[in-house]
């Protein structure tokens, strides 16, 4: 595939990095470091925050953690630490009642656990899938609200924009909203996520995986300095995600914002002087 010729600096919030034959099993595609980095450069992407994907049940992420960080030495990567936890991210009088009861695994991450990856230098933020991995316990999360770095959340039918902002938003740590809040496609999510800006000022929203040109619209026009590049990759390809950016009817300063600057303010490190 050619490179995209865009004339933009294109960082990137949102992306996977296997570190590791099982890790390709379970999620699929076999994407080694290398390719990933050259997919991103063929699309104009310069820098990446990347994390790892799911772990089989019962297992927990320090082992892939680490080998994320180890892997992003001396490439145009940011490692984020992947957190999991033993509460249900549910809502319901069932959920409550599990939650009252539950207790931290072995391998759950445990404040111990956060408070490295916090004051690491390796790690620069932490990625959330709570209804893969559980909710971290409040102890968890309030290491993070001491250190303040971002903390990326999937968001979806099973953990809404709306239940994001009851069980995260009260942290002094940015929240970045994956999907706009709605993966897979619910479109209906999609414009919670765009609402929750207007109740929140630390939320913001990562384009990854949202193919509704209306949506990304929307969240630019109204929100310019809260929609954040992700290309999803490698579930999808990089080169598509930035063409779904580039073909919005919306100014160059807008995508300009949303492609680097943005970014920029919630993850220091993806700034021009750092890539």
């Amino acid at each position: 595939m050619l490179e995209l010729e865009h004339g933009f600096r294109v960082v990137d919030v949102h992306a996977r990095l296997d570190p590791d034959a099982e890790s390709v099993a379970t999620v699929g595609r076999d994407v080694s470091p290398e390719s990933l980095q050259r997919e991103l450069h063929q699309a104009g992407v310069v820098r990446a925050v990347v994390a790892p994907g799911p772990r089989p049940a019962g297992e927990g992420y320090v082992t892939a953690n680490n080998a994320v960080a180890r892997l992003a030495v001396d490439r145009p990567f940011l490692a984020f630490a992947r957190l999991s936890g033993p509460r249900d991210p549910g809502e319901s009088a069932t959920a409550r009642l599990r939650n009252l009861a539950s207790s931290p695994e072995p391998h759950h991450t445990d404040a111990e656990d956060a408070e490295q990856y916090a004051y690491d230098d390796r790690f620069h933020g932490f990625t959330l899938d709570p209804v893969r991995d559980g909710l971290p316990t409040e102890a968890v999360l309030e290491v993070i609200s001491d250190a303040g770095p971002p903390v990326r959340v999937a968001a979806g039918e099973q953990f809404p924009p709306e239940t994001v902002a009851d069980t995260l938003c009260g942290y002094d740590f940015p929240v970045i909203l994956s999907s706009f809040g709605g993966f897979p496609l619910n479109r209906g999510l999609m414009h919670d996520g765009i609402d929750l800006l207007e109740e929140y000022d630390d939320v913001y929203l990562d384009t990854a995986f949202v193919r509704y040109r209306e949506l990304l619209e929307r969240g630019l026009l109204e929100h310019p300095d809260r929609v954040l590049f992700g290309s999803g990759a490698p579930s999808t390809h990089p080169d598509v995600s930035v063409m779904e950016v580039l073909t919005l009817d919306v100014s160059e300063d807008l995508m300009r914002r949303t492609f680097s600057k943005n970014a920029a303010r919630v993850v220091p490190e993806l700034g021009p002087g750092e890539s």
